[in-house]
């Protein structure tokens, strides 16, 4: 596939004609726009909009590989994430910008009885088919409103989505390759691939039994159609309630293996401090890590922004989103006051513990001058959300309780 959709086959196509590039050239050229940006809440937080074939207007953080946040304002639009709005996020800058589905394969090596090499149709025929609802969140969200700040993208609340997601679940196909007694983890790999000589692979890890609960999908659809070449087509690996470095794009390569991977990306990135609260001192460095895993409870108001003016005596109602880890959300409250007093909101229908929660709720601001609105959600394991932002050196897992500043006139 080279983007099979006909309609973006062609925008791209008048898209290159208009800049006066061939068709043989980089497949995935951005259309920048005339000036468009979008500004997060911290400094140095002016972003560029940048459209990529398959995706409208998103916030760029880097082009090589290409990393793309989405704007806030789209998680208003409705609790699945449009695919054409879904953030981008690649860690090596040789990733792929064509991919023949017919040659496309998935191999499953290592510890196993029977090696397989499986084509998207062979996939699709080895066991019934799945559907689920999942957010996917990269672990560095929000990161740019950590203090101090930290190293890495400076990312707003953008770099997550949540879609429903169509395939078979990996145990299904481990199975069928029958894991031999004595293994302990599988490795993922995808198409990505380091440009200079020495860089680690981007390769993942998850403990066997993770590996066969039947919790992790390979997906082949997202939201109905093809997951966009961006996101991973033509299958994802998918890990509800697991942060979105373990979600491998173009996937290609499981093996699996009977000790503890050390690869980069697993031993020296995306590590957390080895506690509960996965968070140190601000500024220290953490005595023992561990790999970042899962999803911690969050929530946000999506129809107002910090700064916007609201009318006193007007009801406004308030919307917003919940997630967490796959317990569920059990409920979500408003403050107004700065977190003094708390006015529970209403859920939204329910499309599975992995996915967004919906909320609303009816707020008639009275005394004019600036408020301060806060959200917090409480999971069904009575987990909540903390009052300030708990601080480690990646800048990882953010949660805290979300305030807007809205001026009452």
């Amino acid at each position: 596939m080279n983007v099979n959709d006909e309609s973006n086959k062609l925008q791209r196509r008048l898209f290159l004609q208009r800049l006066g590039i061939t068709a043989a050239s980089l497949t995935f050229i951005p259309f920048r726009g005339m000036a468009d940006t979008e500004t997060l809440e911290f400094g140095n937080g002016i972003r560029e909009l940048v459209a990529y074939p398959q995706k409208r207007p998103l916030m760029l953080v880097t082009a090589r590989p290409p990393h793309l946040e989405t704007p806030f304002a789209v998680f208003n639009e409705g609790v699945l994430t449009p695919n054409d709005a879904f953030f981008v996020r690649y860690h090596l800058p040789n990733f792929p910008t064509s991919i023949d589905v017919g040659q496309h394969r998935l191999t499953v090596t290592g510890q196993v009885n029977k090696p397989l090499s499986l084509s998207l149709a062979e996939l699709k025929a080895l066991g019934e088919t799945v559907e689920i609802v999942a957010v996917n969140q990269c672990a560095g969200n929000s990161r740019g409103f950590s203090s101090p700040r930290v190293f890495g993208a400076q990312l707003g609340n953008g770099s997550m989505g949540n879609a429903r997601w169509t395939g078979i679940p990996l145990k299904t196909v481990l199975e069928r390759a029958g894991v031999r007694a004595g293994s302990k983890q599988i490795t993922l790999r995808g198409l990505d691939r380091p440009a200079l000589p020495g860089t680690p692979e981007f390769v993942k890890a998850i403990d066997i039994d993770l590996a066969l609960s039947g919790g992790p999908l390979i997906a082949w659809a997202m939201n109905g159609t093809e997951i966009p070449f961006l996101n991973g087509y033509p299958i994802k690996l998918i890990i509800p309630g697991y942060f979105g470095s373990y979600w491998v794009k173009h996937l290609s390569e499981i093996e699996v293996i009977d000790h503890d991977f050390d690869g980069f990306f697993m031993k020296t990135a995306y590590r957390v401090p080895d506690n509960d609260c996965q968070c140190v001192p601000t500024g220290s460095i953490p005595e023992k890590t561990r790999p970042i895993s899962q999803l911690k409870v969050r929530s946000f108001i999506t129809n107002l922004r910090s700064g916007e003016n609201v009318s006193a005596g007007h009801p406004i109602n308030l919307q917003g989103i919940a997630f967490d880890s796959g317990s569920g959300i059990s409920s979500v409250d408003i403050s107004d006051d700065g977190g003094r007093h708390w006015q529970a909101a209403t859920l939204g229908k329910d499309l599975g513990n992995y996915s967004f929660r919906e909320w609303h709720k009816t707020w008639e601001p009275q005394d004019k001058g600036k408020v301060a609105l806060q959200v917090r959600a409480r999971n069904r394991r009575g987990e909540e959300q903390p009052a300030a932002g708990l601080w480690n050196p990646g800048g990882y897992a953010q949660n805290a309780i979300e305030t807007l500043s809205v001026l009452v006139v």
